[in-house]
């Protein structure tokens, strides 16, 4: 087969995925917290067994990597709600470990434990599960992430950091687990909590679609550049087949 032909289909292997990860920003456009999958392409040269010794350029798979823009930050007024100041994260106690997250629509069960949206154990910065007194009015969080009620400190929401580049797996739409361990932060002025306010999601909505557009595109022209050289190769063969 014709190098051509391997050069294209690792094109189409790539927007394949880059269709993929778009698809998946889209589908979380709303989803509170979500940073959006961006994808990395490298060139790979291989040398192709001919006279000419040639040179042949394919891109590869792409690695994954999150976009770490963070979102606009939405009013809400909910004492529960809560949005991260800078580049950091929540962390959740879950049945698959802990896992990190930028949705801070939290909660409080009947006997006083501040759980996720899905019922996880918030985690302090201690990795413990906060509880809360039931009976101790309404919390109010400083930019620190104390918590105080009744105007006593009785928990800290703790804030996390972490490597994603070392490599992260998603869970359940915000969530993330990173191969690297997440490490508490402590005394960053640049990181903070904001009581009342939720983190929408990162997707550029517009930009997603217009590279939809572009790849799709990509792909077509890739496609019919195949089937091009490929008329031409038995084309080729036919009349050399016929020259004889």
């Amino acid at each position: 087969m014709q190098s051509g032909l391997y050069v294209s289909l690792s094109s189409q292997m790539a927007l394949e995925k880059r269709l993929t990860t778009i698809a998946d920003n889209m589908a979380n456009v709303n989803t509170t917290g979500f940073r959006a999958t961006e994808v990395k392409f490298d060139e790979m040269v291989a040398n192709t067994k001919n006279k000419l010794n040639t040179k042949v350029a394919f891109v590869s798979q792409g690695n994954d990597y999150l976009n770490q823009g963070n979102g606009e930050l939405q009013h809400t007024g909910n004492m529960l709600d809560f949005a991260i100041k800078g580049d950091a994260w929540f962390a959740l106690d879950t049945p698959a470990g802990r896992v990190l997250t930028r949705d801070g629509r939290f909660t409080i069960k009947d006997t006083g434990e501040l759980v996720s949206i899905r019922g996880y154990p918030v985690l302090d910065a201690g990795g413990a599960p906060i509880q809360l007194n039931t009976k101790g009015g309404e919390p109010a969080v400083g930019t620190d992430g104390i918590i105080y009620q009744a105007d006593r400190q009785v928990a800290s929401l703790g804030l996390f950091e972490a490597d994603i580049s070392k490599g992260y797996l998603r869970y359940e739409n915000s969530g993330i687990m990173t191969t690297d361990q997440p490490r508490a932060v402590v005394d960053r002025f640049n990181i903070g909590v904001e009581q009342g306010y939720l983190e929408n999601s990162n997707v550029n909505a517009m930009r997603e679609i217009t590279q939809l557009i572009e790849v799709n595109r990509a792909f077509e022209s890739v496609s019919s550049l195949m089937r091009d050289s490929e008329d031409s190769f038995k084309e080729a063969v036919q009349t050399l087949g016929g020259s004889r």
